[in-house]
């Protein structure tokens, strides 16, 4: 079964239409331009708990959305454009 979010444009839509990318904050003290990349690129935040996250809808209405969901179950608490 796929997880689906609700499009404030498209309606409902499996998670495989969108996008989402987390920008990731590199701690200063790692200064080697090689270890920042890689951390930039593997090493991501796992929040547990309600969170807000921002989607884009590559196939299908090409907006951005702003959800909130708990990452604990997948529960959508919240969707706006």
């Amino acid at each position: 079964m796929s997880f689906h979010i609700p499009c404030p444009n498209c309606g409902a839509r499996a998670i495989e239409e969108f996008v989402y990318g987390e920008i990731v904050v590199v701690p200063d003290s790692i200064t080697d331009p090689d270890e920042r990349n890689l951390d930039r690129a593997f090493i991501h935040g796992n929040p547990e708990g309600p969170t807000s996250e921002r989607w884009f809808h590559a196939m299908g209405c090409q907006r951005w959305l702003t959800l909130r969901r708990d990452t604990r179950d997948e529960q959508i608490i919240l969707t706006a454009r």
